[in-house]
């Protein structure tokens, strides 16, 4: 498990690419600055594609990622804080 206490949490189970990253990028516009968004999400290419997207967009970090598991489904998490 992650060290971060995100602000909000985003359930982005059993969507794939390309909504994990529009719904985060929407969620993120709605944190203040300093925030913490936790993102957990079922598809794995939301570990590559939320981090490309947080790499090229200024104003975000990505602090984090992880994987877990939950009722024998892997689970992607994901750390992003607001500039």
């Amino acid at each position: 498990m992650s060290e971060y206490e995100p602000n909000e949490t985003l359930d982005v189970k059993g969507l794939s690419c390309p909504m994990p990253v529009v719904k985060t990028r929407s969620a993120v516009d709605d944190l203040s600055s300093g925030e913490i968004l936790e993102v957990i999400s079922t598809d794995s290419g939301s570990m590559s594609d939320l981090k490309g997207w947080a790499d090229s967009t200024d104003g975000v970090d990505m602090l984090d990622q992880d994987e877990s598991e939950e009722d024998g489904q892997a689970l992607f998490l994901h750390y992003i804080q607001k500039e």
